[in-house]
């Protein structure tokens, strides 16, 4: 299991787990947290922004040009901003650390 560390927007540190190829989104969804991904992970919205931590950042694979122009319409943007959904879980990842979002609403719950 990939060891994943989400920090909510009052500072509260929830460890999650998934397995190798799942991806972020689903691992948050998992642990109750409120990233919506109401396009299903389709790159059609930005409801499962996230900021990586920095460390972290340098480790995932560069984000594509859609993923980017879906970026630029989420709010709380930062330098390492990126969607749960096209991160992928694996063994380089263990112990990961995002950051949900300030604004980051689940209106799905």
């Amino acid at each position: 299991m990939i060891k994943v560390t989400f920090i909510t927007r009052d500072g509260q540190r929830i460890e999650a787990a998934g397995k190798p190829g799942d991806r972020l989104l689903e691992t948050a969804q998992a642990a109750g947290l409120p990233l919506e991904g109401t396009c299903e992970g389709q790159m059609a919205c930005s409801t499962c922004h996230v900021i990586v931590g920095r460390d972290w950042f340098t480790k995932l694979p560069p984000a594509s040009e859609d993923e980017e122009d879906m970026l630029d319409l989420a709010a709380d943007l930062s330098a390492t901003s990126r969607l749960s959904c096209q991160i992928l879980l694996s063994e380089a990842l263990d112990g990961l650390e995002v950051r949900i979002p300030r604004t980051s609403h689940d209106m799905q719950g």
